[in-house]
């Protein structure tokens, strides 16, 4: 498995779990970041922090620790 956090630019997966605790997992949750959703990373900062990824038809930046918390395959 691998983790969100982890994709290089490009490349594409599946959301399978979404780890962490109360508000992030919440948070991520809220966003759309489900297991089933496809995800496609489309850019990521110079220093890798934020990303930003494509998911349910919209962008989203998130950062490299809460990104760190969703297991794609």
């Amino acid at each position: 498995m691998k983790y969100l956090s982890q994709l290089e630019i490009g490349e594409r997966g599946t959301v399978v779990a979404v780890k962490g605790e109360g508000a992030i997992r919440r948070r991520l949750f809220d966003m759309g970041i489900t297991p089933g959703a496809e995800v496609y990373l489309r850019k990521k900062a110079p220093l890798g922090d934020p990303i930003e990824i494509a998911i349910r038809g919209y962008e989203l930046t998130l950062r490299k620790a809460e990104a760190a918390h969703v297991e794609i395959k």
